[in-house]
Order: structure tokens, then C-alpha cells, then sequence
């Protein structure tokens, strides 16, 4: 719970400094408490919509018609980026615009249209078949690491297996996959300066990387046109969406979501996970003692962690939301750590609990936008956590979490830890 009185008028979430160094989830509790759709200004142009509470964020999320995505899905905290896509535009631009097109970016029926394509891919079945590599990876980043008694959590370990397995899966070689752990880590660590802060001149440098990155993927795309294989990018060049194959801008775009999507997003449940782990070891003996827990806990760690911390929709009408006046073309900004801790849907919110049940938690999202990767992430979430509480029963942390400057991903981008040596069990 909130360890100081804060007032609405001290509430900025805006403020990067809170995310990285302090904890929003106070700037949340007055939120859900005084207004739970507060109009925010901020400190440049038009203020926008922050909605907190879970029946909310629910009700916005399964109406993709009033609330669009194809208009922007993240916060613009300073102003910087709406700047730069004008100087973008007085340039000649070079960069894509994925508003409209991109998977997550997309209403219906373009969205449906697109989903349905790999849908089968990521159902529960679909991915089942993974477990038993999933297993041997995880083993083998573990074996890595038993010897030496200490590791960078995020690094060594969490960054790793979802990598691994997504680029694997879309078809990326495996000699480039450190490059799409930096390529990922820039797009979604726009706003902490340490992955290159977004101001609005354009180097000559930049252009030449995002030219590089663009001839990288799109000839990726053009051998699958000439060499078909198994993996999810030849899907994408043989689909057929309406009578009509996808451009390559599409499989660009697309290609990149699931590669980022499937990256960062595990990744930071997994950091965060054994962050709360650590500060509750009662929960972590629980799982220690009892694997059979696991499953259950990994829904709390998805709950508790909130890996993406919010979406913006923009209304294309003019609406109400708990009364309140909603005007076309407003941004409606859902925050998911929120209604994640909503006093009116979990008991005891502000509990770390691995037995919690029911927990219906909306860390994946609701309506159309579900995340796509939900069965995948839980897979690699499970079978993560069962390694570690089997070959580290004693791993704690060695310094703090470095945490991503951010108020979108809820990230770490470091964590040093220490365990008790062991010795490689892979084959």
C-alpha cells in the first residue's frame, strides 16, 4: 500500500523518474481511489484520458470500434515524438508507419484479418510441442551459469529463453539473434536514454541504421519467397488475406511485433517474477517445496508484474466512460498495473500470493487485442521458474534492479544474483 499521503494534484504519470526509481503504483491507489477516469494534462499539447480501474479498462478494451488503436498505442510523454513525426514529414521521411497496419496498431477487420493468420500457431495446442526444447534451452542457459555461484539475472538468464525461442520460431538465424535483443531493446526503451533517446533531429547515423535494419529484414523476406521453410516468416510470405498476398511492409511489420512481443515482454515477467520471489521467500519456499504451485504463481507474476504497463486507444466518437464526457479524437490511456491491484476485483491486491485463485488478472489484455503470445509466455514462464526453484532453491539478489526508464514496459535491464554453485546437468 501507499507509504505516504499523496493528493490528485501531485499524481503525474508522465513523471519517468517514478517508474524508474520510485513506485507509480501509489500515483495508481489515489487514481483508483479519487478518480478513477482523470483527465491528465501534461506538459505539452492536449492532456489525455488515464482510466485505472479494472471494469474500465475492461469495457474500453473489448470495444475496438469507440476506442481505435490504428491512432497511436503509447504514450507521447514529452511532446518529442509527435515533433519528430512532423520533422519525419518536412524530410521526406524514412521511417514506416505502422498506425493502421501493424498487428497491435490495427482495428477490426484488418486486425482480425491479420490475427487469424498465426493464430493457430500460439494456441495452447499449437505451442505444446515446444516444451520438451523449451526444457533443454532453459537447461542449457542454466548449466551456463550453475558454476559460477553469481550471474546478471536479466543477462544471463531471463533475456535469453524467450529470445531464443521466438527467433527461432520466426526464422531468424541464429547468428543475428543477439542483434534483435539490441534491436528490441530500442525500440521499447525509447524514452530511457541509455537505448538512444528519441529527439527530433534525425542523424545521418540513425538513418543509415534504420536503412541497415530495414535491407536486414526485408532480405530475410525475399529468400523465403525463393527458399520456403517451416518457421513463421515463410507462413507470413505464403499468406493469403482476402485474396491477397501480404506486401513486405506487412511481413516487416508484423515480423517485428512478434520478435519484440516475444522478447520483451517475457522477459520482464520473468526479471520481475523472481524480483517479488526474493522479496517474499516465503512465496519462493512455497515453490520450492511444492513445483506443483508453479503454474498458479506464474499468473501472479504475470498480475503482479504487468510486464506492459499501458496502451493508449483514441476514441473515434464521442463517448462517456463512468460519466465522463469521452470527445472524439481523445486519448483514452488504460493503465494495466492498476487494474491489476483493483481493490473491487482482488483481495488483499497489494499481496504477492503464488496461491492466489481466482485470479483474473488483465495483464494479457482483453477483447481483440489479447495478447497473441499469452500460451507461449506462460509455457516459457513455467518451465523457466520449475529449473530455477529445482537448481536454485537459494538464489537471492546480489545489488538492486536496474530498472528501463519507462512508463510503457514495466523492464529491468540488469539484476545482479548470487546462488549456491552447482554443477551442469545438460547433456
Amino acid at each position: 500500500m501507499a507509504t505516504r499521503e499523496l493528493t490528485l494534484d501531485q499524481v503525474d504519470l508522465c513523471d519517468l523518474d517514478t517508474f524508474q526509481h520510485g513506485d507509480p503504483n501509489e500515483y495508481f491507489d489515489v487514481l483508483r481511489r479519487e478518480a478513477p477516469v482523470h483527465w491528465h494534462e501534461r506538459s505539452w499539447g492536449k492532456g489525455f484520458w488515464a482510466v485505472t480501474k479494472y471494469d474500465d479498462l475492461l469495457n474500453v478494451s473489448i470495444d475496438p470500434y469507440t476506442f481505435v488503436s490504428s491512432r497511436g498505442i503509447v504514450l507521447d510523454n514529452d511532446g518529442v515524438r509527435t515533433a519528430r513525426e512532423k520533422r519525419l514529414e518536412e524530410q521526406g521521411g524514412y521511417e514506416m508507419d505502422a498506425r493502421g497496419r501493424m498487428l497491435i496498431m490495427s482495428d477490426p477487420p484488418r486486425h482480425t484479418d491479420l490475427r487469424q493468420l498465426v493464430n493457430k500457431d500460439f494456441t495452447r495446442k499449437g505451442i505444446a510441442y515446444l516444451e520438451a526444447e523449451t526444457r533443454k534451452t532453459v537447461t542449457r542457459i542454466l548449466d551456463e551459469v550453475c558454476e559460477r555461484g553469481e550471474c546478471d539475472f536479466v543477462l544471463d538468464m531471463a533475456r535469453k529463453l524467450p529470445l531464443e525461442v521466438i527467433c527461432e520460431l520466426m526464422g531468424v538465424p541464429e547468428g543475428d539473434w543477439e542483434s534483435m535483443f539490441e534491436m528490441t531493446n530500442r525500440v521499447i526503451g525509447f524514452d530511457d536514454p541509455e537505448y538512444g533517446e528519441v529527439t527530433e533531429e534525425i542523424s545521418e547515423a540513425e538513418m543509415q541504421l534504420t536503412a541497415e535494419t530495414l535491407q536486414y529484414f526485408f532480405g530475410l523476406i525475399a529468400d523465403r519467397r525463393e527458399n520456403e521453410t517451416h518457421d513463421l516468416l515463410s507462413k507470413l510470405v505464403r499468406a493469403d488475406m482476402n485474396g491477397t498476398k501480404l506486401e513486405d511492409i506487412d511481413i516487416y511489420l508484423f515480423f517485428i511485433l512478434l520478435i519484440i512481443a516475444g522478447n520483451e515482454t517475457t522477459r520482464n515477467a520473468t526479471t520481475g517474477g523472481m524480483i517479488a520471489l526474493t522479496q517474499h521467500p516465503d512465496q519462493y519456499k512455497l515453490l520450492v517445496d511444492d513445483p506443483s504451485l508453479i503454474p498458479n504463481a506464474v499468473e501472479e507474476i504475470v498480475r503482479w508484474t504487468s510486464p506492459v504497463m499501458h496502451f493508449v486507444r483514441v476514441a473515434s466518437r464521442d463517448t462517456e466512460i463512468r460519466g465522463h464526457k469521452i470527445s472524439e479524437g481523445d486519448e483514452v490511456c488504460i493503465w494495466y498495473p492498476s487494474a491489476n491491484r483493483d481493490e473491487d476485483m482482488f483481495e488483499n491486491p497489494h499481496v504477492f500470493d503464488v496461491t492466489r485463485d481466482p485470479n483474473p488478472h488483465i495483464a494479457f489484455g482483453k477483447g481483440e487485442h489479447f495478447c497473441l503470445g499469452a500460451n507461449l509466455a506462460r509455457l516459457e514462464l513455467r518451465v523457466m521458474f520449475e529449473e530455477i526453484c529445482k537448481r536454485m532453491p537459494d538464489i537471492e539478489p546480489a545489488g538492486e534492479p536496474e530498472k528501463l526508464r519507462s512508463n510503457f514496459i514495466n523492464g529491468v535491464k540488469r539484476w545482479p544474483v548470487t546462488f549456491t554453485p552447482s554443477a551442469p546437468v545438460g547433456g
